[in-house]
């Protein structure tokens, strides 16, 4: 009976993500088709959370903007001289397989499959299974150091394609990260663009109640970097952002993105209790309708 109901309300959701599509898109995506974009990734996250009883809610819903322009707006997806990207808050996936149903890459009804035994959709990405990841994540302070190795692959090649990393703000607080700043600058990494999802929380509580961090801003810049701070849910601010970080010449950019956990279901937010909370069916049901209202 509990999966003959989430898979009614899969069923549902997938008809309001249709319903609400708005407007097709295109190569010229506007600020609005972008935002329309982001909430349909909510949705498509949701449903395949609730499907799959588990899995990491707050810190998926946190990157959708990020996720929206980045893939439907800044990256150069096909071809030898295609863009990398690494998750490196691997916990948050189910973001990341919105996008690629979005973009046709893998099928709807795949996203159900999250978590589940023999999936491609794991918990974390797994690169073995799914042929469109650059990287398989989830162990937290590593991913930095990926988007390095491809940015210097690029270089050596002479190939334009560019390397993007999201870090979680809570996973600077590895030691990894700071050894791979330094390395960046010192190479002069500028097709390197790293994001933080700063969204102040981590797996229990507050980051700056586990291990203070900031100010992250001048903490990058003093390690060689070209750091914008911005708001992460402001489609325009990020547009300007991976555009100014694409004019800068001879050191990376990191973008310093200031987001909310949960972003868009008002009980989610800045509520570290759904950084891995199951969801049930009224709150399922009351999370759809806030992202539709």
């Amino acid at each position: 009976m509990r999966e003959s109901v989430r898979e009614r309300a899969c069923a549902r959701l997938e008809s309001l993500v249709l319903a609400i599509r708005g407007t097709t898109l295109t190569s010229n995506r506007t600020g609005a088709d972008l935002a329309a974009l982001a909430t349909r990734l909510r949705l498509k996250t949701l449903g395949a959370l609730y499907a799959a009883g588990s899995g990491h809610i707050g810190a998926s819903l946190s990157m959708a903007e990020l996720v929206a322009v980045l893939y439907f707006d800044e990256m150069t997806l096909e071809g030898e001289d295609r863009d990398r990207f690494v998750l490196s808050k691997g916990h948050a996936a189910p973001m990341l397989y919105a996008a690629f149903a979005e973009l046709g890459w893998i099928a709807e009804d795949e996203l159900r499959s999250l978590r589940q035994l023999n999936s491609r959709l794991q918990g974390h990405p797994d690169m073995t299974r799914l042929p469109y990841l650059d990287a398989g994540t989830g162990a937290l302070g590593q991913g930095a150091s990926i988007a390095i190795g491809y940015a210097l692959a690029a270089r050596l090649r002479g190939s334009p394609a560019r390397s993007y990393c999201i870090l979680g703000d809570g996973e600077t607080q590895e030691g990894q990260i700071w050894e791979a700043a330094m390395y960046a600058s010192s190479a002069k990494l500028e097709n390197l663009c790293l994001i933080i999802d700063a969204n102040g929380l981590q797996n229990e509580t507050w980051v700056a109640d586990t291990l203070p961090i900031e100010p992250l801003a001048d903490k990058w810049t003093s390690f060689g970097w070209r750091v914008s701070a911005i708001d992460g849910h402001d489609i325009d601010a990020i547009r300007v952002a991976f555009r100014e970080a694409r004019e800068t010449k001879e050191r990376p950019t990191l973008i310093l993105a200031r987001t909310v956990k949960g972003k868009g279901v008002p009980f989610m937010e800045n509520d570290s209790a759904w950084h891995g909370k199951q969801l049930q069916e009224a709150e399922y049901r009351a999370a759809v309708e806030a992202l539709s209202a």
